[in-house]
């Protein structure tokens, strides 16, 4: 993996996270072995070398007041704003922050592996300069559950200014990777595609296949990689029925 560490360049990871998903409300801490998802996700994004900062960014309603108190337990910073304008929400974490380059990420990631993230980061850092945002999901290669977008924050000021459709504010990077013409683009591919394989959590039936893999893969690994997921399908192909038919919840 190439990367070169660009002096005072500040990466920040930023996570957005809220009780009221509309498909499965309080995914985020719905938990596994007494502990919830976003903590087992946290853990594995602080896993990641090139990640300088990771902020949760959540919603200024009471009801995720235990989102924030479970970041205030784990040391993670917190940024509170609008539960709709998710971009305005991302924009002032970015900045309050003071990130240099954003990595995005969802809290409906609990499995996501710090390798691809630094992968992603990686080859946004090669080509410096001749990109304004990156990820491995343009074209889908990777499972979902393992999504991975990398900006500039200058890209992440200018969606903020600039887009105003309902789309665009609700979804922080759909401004970017939809102007073409006004953002240089680049996307990354897995070598093989695991793209049939559903490893986020929107469901009950996501969350049933993510409490499995927990289970089993937490008796042997701290961390874990997309590799031993994989290998855990191998072992237990009826699990991939599990959340198969699930169909991913459209922009």
């Amino acid at each position: 993996m190439y990367f070169e560490k660009v002096d005072q360049l500040n990466i920040v990871a930023i996570i957005q996270a809220r009780m009221t998903s509309t498909r499965l409300p309080g995914k985020v801490m719905r938990a596994v072995m007494g502990k919830p998802l976003l903590e087992y996700q946290l853990e594995q994004v602080s896993q990641s070398r090139f990640i300088d900062q990771i902020v949760v960014a959540t919603t200024r309603n009471s009801i995720d007041d235990i989102i924030v108190e479970q970041c205030n337990k784990l040391n993670i910073p917190t940024y509170r704003g609008s539960e709709d304008d998710v971009l305005a929400r991302y924009f002032e974490a970015a900045e309050r922050y003071k990130a240099d380059i954003v990595v995005r990420l969802t809290s409906d990631c609990p499995l996501i592996d710090p390798e691809i993230i630094d992968q992603v980061i990686s080859e946004y850092v090669r080509v410096k300069g001749k990109v304004d945002y990156i990820s491995n999901t343009l074209k889908r290669t990777f499972p979902r559950g393992m999504d991975t977008e990398v900006f500039t924050f200058k890209a992440l000021k200018t969606a903020n200014e600039k887009a105003i459709l309902t789309r665009d504010r609700e979804h922080v990077s759909s401004y970017l990777y939809s102007h073409p013409d006004k953002f240089r683009l680049a996307g990354i591919e897995s070598t093989e595609d695991y793209s049939k394989y559903r490893l986020t959590v929107d469901t009950i039936e996501d969350f049933n296949l993510i409490q499995l893999i927990l289970e089993e893969i937490k008796t042997y690994k701290e961390y874990f990689c997309l590799r031993d997921i994989l290998e855990l399908f191998k072992k237990h192909e009826d699990w991939f029925d599990i959340n198969s038919y699930i169909e991913q919840k459209e922009l």
